[in-house]
């Protein structure tokens, strides 16, 4: 997936999860942050940050805060919409016969329903973007949401369907992801359990640009083995 109309900024504050102020061009600018998440270790005064321009006229802001230098050696994409964005581009080259977005599976929405001959599939996408001595965390603040997520994955499993979960990682070199124990010790067990009922943990490493996010590694036909 690709940005438009990209440029470099400097982060200067975080007043709520909504906006950030930023040093665009010598002026502070409010933006938009496309993360509700806390991102503490990633969002600090000083640090070089890449902003997405808008057009539409009817937006209080005119920029997204799209990525963030966390050091020289790694660039993260916060965009907490782009995991989904490009998870659908890598399935569109898997060979299913149906992908269906935001599919109502019990008391939740999953981020994707697909079908392959008989075979059924529930896919729920979640992205990473911390990172610690070169390992992916998940998440970075309690989701409730997400130990159900999973949980619904496991029902899935027990009435006949194939589920997985998928790690989308915001940023290069990191391969894998671990279940932010210390945050949300329950997503930890929800996740151990999915495991255990035979629901797929993925891991989606990117190639990630200030203007681009792209799934590399192996095929979703392979992966599914389609």
């Amino acid at each position: 997936m690709k940005y438009e109309n990209v440029v470099p900024a400097v982060f200067l504050s975080r007043p709520n999860r909504f906006i950030a102020v930023v040093s665009l061009d010598g002026e502070e600018k409010v933006v938009h942050v496309k993360n509700t998440g806390r991102c503490r270790e990633l969002l600090i005064p000083g640090r070089q940050v890449w902003l997405s321009g808008s057009s539409d006229p009817r937006r209080r802001t005119a920029y997204d805060l799209i990525a963030v230098k966390k050091r020289e050696d790694l660039l993260v994409n916060i965009d907490s919409q782009a995991p989904n964005r490009v998870v659908r581009e890598w399935l569109d080259g898997g060979g299913f016969g149906l992908i269906r977005p935001e599919y109502s599976f019990g008391d939740s929405r999953i981020d994707f329903y697909m079908e392959s001959g008989d075979r059924r599939f529930l896919l729920e996408v979640k992205g990473c973007t911390l990172e610690a001595d070169g390992v992916g965390y998940f998440p970075d603040a309690p989701t409730v949401r997400g130990v159900r997520h999973l949980r619904e994955l496991v029902r899935a499993r027990r009435d006949g369907m194939e589920a997985a979960v998928a790690f989308v990682i915001q940023m290069e070199g990191v391969y894998k992801v671990r279940p932010n124990v210390a945050t949300h010790p329950e997503f930890g067990a929800a996740l151990e359990e999915a495991a255990g009922a035979g629901v797929r943990i993925l891991y989606l490493p990117c190639r990630v640009a200030p203007d681009e996010l792209e799934v590399t590694g192996a095929s979703a036909r392979d992966v599914f083995g389609l």
